[in-house]
């Protein structure tokens, strides 16, 4: 069932790729632009768009390539893996990727904890962007995942990883799936000037204002199939079922809050969860040149986990994204700290648990290079460790490092072969549960858009 599900997912994507191709390799916007597939660098070290780029999701004012997940914004000159093509008016574009993983966790403390599997984690985001009037624009945007079928409900083995449920109980070393449906939005901005903006974005599912982008749209993570261990401390609520968001932006500042529905997703990935609305966030987002893009940002996340209801979190992030153009090579980098602080019941006690994470991409012509390297911690209750005090806080630690070696490309589509291993280190009171340093591997296939080029006429 699950192989059979993979296959239709990709010869869909293959399909919508196909009718791409009907329109002229060549396109044109109403700006003039041409669009070829392998992005080139932008001359202008500014963060504001060069005469006839592309426009963002959420601005006429800025280029396409700042969009990241939600609201959030990437540097200007960020590389973009998608397919594009216009239709009526619309200008319609394709984003997807597809990993075809084998794990194994903790190969080196057999007994321990950790676990080997087969799956494939996957998405695929649709987005159409229409001009209205002379100064509005129009936005409708979709992801979905097939994670569900190919994942299953308790997810993947990931070593430390934490968040979510399968069967009523906490998930542990594990990385749930993503929802069949990870955002239905709309979103509408209006030039004041060109230096002045103003939307809104309402999303069942959406996200919210909170964190950097999500790890598998942003530049740095491209290549990796696994998500950070940190995932829950900085951008796990981009899959919330409900969230209306305002903004103003002001040149290269941006400045934009969010209403949204505090609880995860439920374990049921194929429906849509109850509405709540009872959370808030707010983020300041600062790209000084093309190159760089940072944010800082703050959520009152009311009841995000089903098990514990009485938990409500304050998180704080801030982060910055970076890239840089070596020759026909890209580096893009991510620097990313959040805070968790966690109120239960018990009033008297508050929580505060940190992470770090630091991840860069080397995308080349034929070889990529990838790491990530993180430090989180995690209390005994987060951990589901059985012996102890709950509130016990726990210091985890991943270096991951990995490469891939392209196997195909053509004009829509490119794959790779590669491989990542992670290293775990921890306090002393962790190792009679996980073992001395374990180890862990992932291979895996890649199937992602080719890269775009932009050329201005």
């Amino acid at each position: 069932m699950k192989a059979t599900f993979l296959i239709l997912f990709i010869q869909l994507l293959n399909v919508t790729v196909s009718f791409a191709q009907h329109d002229h390799h060549m396109m044109k916007d109403s700006s003039g632009m041409s669009i070829n597939h392998d992005m080139e660098t932008m001359k202008s070290d500014s963060a504001m768009p060069m005469k006839g780029m592309m426009h963002s999701g959420l601005s006429l004012n800025l280029p396409m390539s700042v969009n990241g997940s939600g609201t959030s914004w990437q540097p200007a000159n960020s590389p973009m893996y998608m397919n594009m093509w216009h239709a009526n008016g619309w200008m319609l574009m394709l984003h997807y990727g597809v990993f075809l993983n084998y794990t194994a966790q903790n190969i080196n403390n057999t007994g321990k904890r950790g676990d080997n599997m087969f799956s494939s984690s996957n998405w695929a985001m649709l987005m159409a962007n229409r001009r209205i009037g002379k100064n509005g624009l129009f936005m409708i945007r979709g992801m979905f995942s097939a994670d569900p079928f190919t994942v299953g409900g308790n997810g993947y083995p990931l070593l430390l990883q934490t968040g979510e449920t399968w069967k009523q109980q906490p998930l542990v070393d594990r990385q749930h799936p993503h929802d069949l449906i990870s955002e239905l939005s709309v979103g509408y901005s209006q030039a004041l000037t060109r230096d002045i903006d103003v939307y809104g974005y309402l999303g069942i599912p959406g996200e919210p204002t909170i964190g950097p982008p999500a790890f598998m749209h942003r530049p740095s993570a491209l290549n990796m199939p696994p998500s950070p261990l940190s995932h829950h401390w900085q951008d796990a609520t981009h899959i919330t079922f409900g969230v209306g968001t305002l903004g103003f932006r002001y040149k290269n500042v941006k400045l934009d809050g969010s209403i949204f529905t505090g609880r995860e997703p439920n374990e049921n990935r194929y429906d849509f969860d109850r509405l709540r609305f009872d959370s808030y966030s707010a983020r300041l987002s600062y790209n000084p040149v093309k190159s760089v893009a940072l944010q800082a940002s703050y959520g009152y996340i009311k009841s995000p986990e089903t098990h514990a209801p009485n938990e409500n979190i304050d998180r704080l992030s801030a982060s910055a994204l970076h890239n840089i153009y070596i020759g026909k090579r890209i580096l893009s980098s991510t620097f990313a700290w959040g805070l968790n602080s966690k109120k239960g019941a018990d009033e008297s006690h508050r929580e505060n648990t940190n992470s770090f994470l630091a991840e860069s991409y080397l995308q080349g012509i034929r070889m990529n290079y990838f790491t990530r390297l993180e430090l989180v911690q995690k209390s005994n209750e987060e951990l589901v460790l059985e012996n102890g005090d709950n509130h016990f806080i726990n210091t985890t630690y991943a270096i991951n490092l990995g490469a891939s070696v392209y196997i195909f490309k053509s004009k829509f589509l490119w794959v790779d072969l590669g491989a990542m291993g992670t290293i775990n280190f921890f306090n002393k009171e962790l190792k009679s549960i996980y073992g001395q340093t374990p180890v862990s591997a992932i291979g895996f296939v890649r199937i992602v858009p080719s890269r775009m080029r932009m050329k201005q006429m």
